[in-house]
């Protein structure tokens, strides 16, 4: 859901706000796209060898900085 929220939010910036740069925009649909693909095949195929505790905490974190970082890069277009 937090991908699809992305998504929205960064067409509606991109094709109806005030951006001087579509393209970039663009991109950051695709790397949402990218992100989504990413973490739904790695919640499926855990590690082995770690304990799934600590493989999903690794992987929440993970998915939280890279939501952030993509948040960023929609407030700047």
């Amino acid at each position: 859901m937090i991908c699809g929220e992305l998504f929205a939010e960064c067409f509606a910036v991109t094709h109806y706000g005030q951006t001087k740069h579509p393209e970039n925009g663009e991109a950051v649909l695709y790397s949402i796209i990218k992100l989504q693909d990413k973490y739904i095949s790695r919640v499926s195929h855990p590690e082995p060898g770690l304990s799934a505790a600590t493989y999903y905490r690794d992987l929440r974190d993970k998915f939280n900085a890279e939501v952030d970082d993509i948040i960023g890069q929609i407030q700047h277009l």
